[in-house]
């Protein structure tokens, strides 16, 4: 291989991921806007009857990615991370492992790989948890990473349909 050339990032899961696959009745431009237009992000990301009440999404390689989630149960949740890829309408790639200007954190936890697929009617939407090994991945599972990652998505992919 070319050493000049980079091979494209895949989006293929690895034995440390988890995944979430859906069909949304929304164009992927709609989903992309509600990833990274704050106003919109807050209206979606956190599962319900959480509140996402702050949000600063900056979409390009090296933007800040932050949310405070408030739940009841929880208390409130803060995460700091950075945009890796900023390709609009089509993927996002975020993570907790670096902050703003690609800085390192001391710790991390996942990286989210969302990739758009336009398809007839709206987009898949399809969402890969990456995490440094087992442990990471099976901790995500048991905080509930199937039912809250899917419950997020219907509410976003109910705000990206009411764009129109």
């Amino acid at each position: 291989m070319d050493m000049t050339q980079s091979p494209a990032p895949t989006h293929d899961p690895g034995p440390n991921d988890l995944l979430l696959v859906r069909r949304m009745a929304a164009s992927p431009m709609n989903i992309w806007r509600c990833w990274t237009e704050p106003e919109l992000l807050k209206q979606f990301f956190a599962p319900a009857p959480g509140k996402t009440t702050e949000a600063v999404i900056e979409p390009v390689p090296g933007g800040r990615f932050y949310t405070k989630m408030v739940f009841e149960e929880f208390g409130e949740i803060g995460g700091e991370g950075c945009v890796l890829l900023a390709e609009p309408g089509r993927r996002l790639v975020f993570t907790d492992a670096l902050s703003q200007g690609f800085r390192p954190k001391d710790e991390a936890f996942f990286t989210a790989d969302i990739l758009l697929t336009p398809v007839e009617g709206g987009c898949e939407y399809r969402v890969i948890a990456r995490h440094a090994n087992a442990e990471a991945a099976q901790k995500h599972r048991e905080m509930g990473f199937d039912s809250g990652w899917g419950q997020v998505a219907g509410q976003l992919e109910a705000v990206a349909a009411s764009l129109g």
